[in-house]
């Protein structure tokens, strides 16, 4: 990636016109836009730059770190975060499903134009045959013969630059093939903005409802960082810490609600629903366990389900198969069929400084379990045995720092200059990938703020 200063530091009599904390999506976006509109931006990222490898040793270092990238809540569900730069995009699934307009239109927010831009912005497509793997190929035949609507899903993806028998998505793809908001930050780059790595922001500075910038730990050392306007884009735990922090740190601050951050949020449960089949059948050029995930399923959109085919690199899958017990699955790989099954979660719980606190609701848990119960009936229609579950771990943490409640419809906090662009600001239970929501909330946003 190209960096415009020693991409350690930053001296603290720095002032910009925009501070833009963290680099996913939401971040990546709206300092894209600001960038072109001429603004002065800088970009503070706890992550570091590396290059993606597609090793699964990197992928650790991004969200494997107990306290870091990995978050355990008190039920015991996992919850991983891509501590890097272009956040959480550089290991996800690259699902685009389009946010859903008439949710933010309740709340005086029109993403239509926005949309319509990212739309022409992205690479949007779905897999063609060659780039579906056997394993999900099966699945798809499997739900289709018992009538279910699976069907491909778009994805963001570089359709030229992606190989089949190729299951690194997970570990942040080494080919550029998957698009992450690296692309768009980079982007900004070029615009003269500004990537300041390993700097991990802890407060927002502010004095008579006015932000005033960020103090920032980096190295062992404390600095700051003025500008007039601040963006939190640090995700659905990170912003809600840094606002529980400014309000600790802060006389009056009450006022501005920040004491409320981080209550009554979602994750988006998750659920692996797998099955052993014996005569898999492979095209020359691929290779049972190693395919793109999610390359198509269905989505239940009043029942609030999500399924969808969901291969995982083997070391993935031995974790949740020893995590259930099923050592007898271990060897069973490449030939296993893997359903996920995700839910939209009643909103609850608490995150704090140091912990996560979200259980799942009886609700949830019926969700949960019609997922689950639809994922093996295509499973055995797929002609899979010995079918298990994973335990379930939280797919996107969101709505801790909600529009309506803590920010505005311009997603600006009662801080004057003081915004939040990520999913933390999504107002209500979601159950979707949201990447492709918080890219059209942070054009958005730059539009607004150009």
């Amino acid at each position: 990636m190209h960096n415009l200063v020693d991409r350690d530091k930053l001296p603290d009599t720095a002032r910009v016109d925009v501070i833009v904390v963290g680099t996913g999506p939401g971040g990546a976006s709206v300092a894209k836009k600001l960038a072109e509109s001429g603004q002065s931006v800088v970009m503070l990222e706890w992550g570091d730059d590396a290059p993606l490898t597609g090793q699964l040793s990197q992928m650790v270092k991004i969200a494997g770190i107990p306290g870091k990238g990995a978050l355990m809540h008190a039920d015991m569900s996992l919850l991983m975060r891509g501590i890097t730069v272009g956040g959480s995009s550089a290991i996800n699934f690259a699902t685009a499903m389009a946010p859903p307009l008439a949710l933010f239109q309740k709340y005086g927010i029109d993403l239509t134009q926005d949309l319509a831009a990212m739309s022409k912005a992205l690479p949007i497509n779905t897999l063609p045959d060659h780039l579906i793997g056997p394993l999900a190929r099966r699945i798809s035949l499997g739900a289709q013969s018992l009538g279910y609507n699976w069907q491909k899903l778009q994805k963001f993806v570089h359709i030229d630059k992606c190989r089949a028998s190729c299951h690194r998505c997970t570990y942040g793809c080494p080919f550029n093939a998957k698009w992450t908001a690296r692309e768009f930050v980079d982007s900004a780059m070029k615009r003269a903005a500004t990537l300041v790595t390993k700097a991990k922001v802890t407060r927002v500075l502010h004095r008579d409802g006015r932000v005033l910038g960020v103090e920032y730990h980096q190295a062992g050392s404390v600095h700051t960082l003025l500008g007039d306007k601040v963006i939190l884009a640090a995700g659905g735990v990170g912003s809600p810490r840094i606002l529980q922090n400014s309000c600790l740190a802060s006389v009056g601050v009450d006022s501005f609600g920040f004491d409320q951050a981080g209550k009554d949020y979602f994750v988006d449960p998750v659920i692996a629903v797998m099955g052993t089949v014996n005569d898999l059948e492979c095209n020359p050029d691929q290779i049972g366990g190693q395919e793109v995930p999610m390359s198509a399923g269905m989505h239940l959109s009043h029942e609030g389900i999500t399924l969808a085919d969901l291969t995982l690199p083997k070391p993935l899958y031995l974790a949740f198969a020893t995590q259930v017990g099923r050592i007898d699955r271990l060897m069973a790989h490449d030939k296993t069929l893997t359903i996920m099954v995700k839910v939209k979660d009643d909103l609850g719980g608490k995150i704090a400084q140091k912990w996560l606190n979200k259980s799942l609701s009886s609700d949830d848990k019926l969700r949960l379990a019609h997922g689950t119960e639809l994922a093996r009936n295509i499973l055995t229609e797929a002609g899979a045995t010995k079918i298990f579950n994973s335990h379930h771990f939280a797919a996107h943490p969101g709505g801790s720092v909600k529009i309506g409640e803590l920010v505005d419809e311009n997603l600006e906090t009662r801080v004057k200059g003081l915004f939040v662009c990520d999913a933390a600001v999504i107002p209500e239970s979601w159950g979707l990938p949201p990447s492709y929501t918080l890219l059209c909330l942070g054009h958005r946003l730059g539009r607004y703020l150009s």
